[in-house]
């Protein structure tokens, strides 16, 4: 399992909270419009995890301010939440379109995006196919792209270790 979050590829760790170090933070989604009178935005997940937005879950926007779901619920696609201390539809309207970021989640069961970043690629037969530098999301399969601009399904994966991921890949994928 895979958990399909997007992870800046800035070179610099402090761009996306506002100066704090945000190098083990990974973007889980983004705030919409407010919802109502009494506090509640619309949030989009672009992670399929959503203990993301369960109550207690900490966030933090684009500004680095800490934000604590205190409850949430599915609106088809999209999530309606309630952060704590934010209260009334101004202070709604204050985090519209600000990016959400996370910790990363512990579970030795998953393979996550964000440590697929920087490993290289090699086929089961061993060429290397260059080094991962970002994921892309695609409807059929998140695409590991690496640095020569080349795309490779993750549908490919079949292990990886601490320095490279090995994919099984059809003949001409890389042509």
């Amino acid at each position: 399992m895979f958990e399909t979050v997007s992870r800046s590829t800035s070179s610099s760790s402090t761009d996306r909270l506002g100066g704090k170090d945000s190098s083990n933070r990974l973007e889980v989604g983004s705030i919409g419009k407010p919802h109502g009178l009494r506090g509640e935005v619309v949030v989009r997940l672009s992670t399929d995890r959503n203990e993301r937005v369960a109550p207690a879950a900490v966030l933090e926007d684009s500004e680095g301010r800490e934000l604590v779901v205190t409850n949430s619920r599915s609106n088809g696609t999209t999530w309606i939440v309630h952060f704590e201390g934010i209260d009334d539809r101004d202070d709604a309207e204050s985090l519209r379109g600000s990016v959400l970021f996370a910790e990363p989640l512990a579970d030795p069961s998953v393979i996550w995006i964000h440590d697929l970043i920087g490993r290289k690629l090699r086929e089961v037969d061993g060429t290397p196919r260059g080094t991962v530098v970002a994921v892309q999301q695609n409807p059929a399969s998140d695409l590991m792209v690496t640095d020569s601009g080349a795309l490779c399904p993750l549908t490919f994966y079949v292990e990886h270790d601490d320095a490279e991921i090995v994919v099984e890949t059809p003949p001409g994928l890389f042509e």
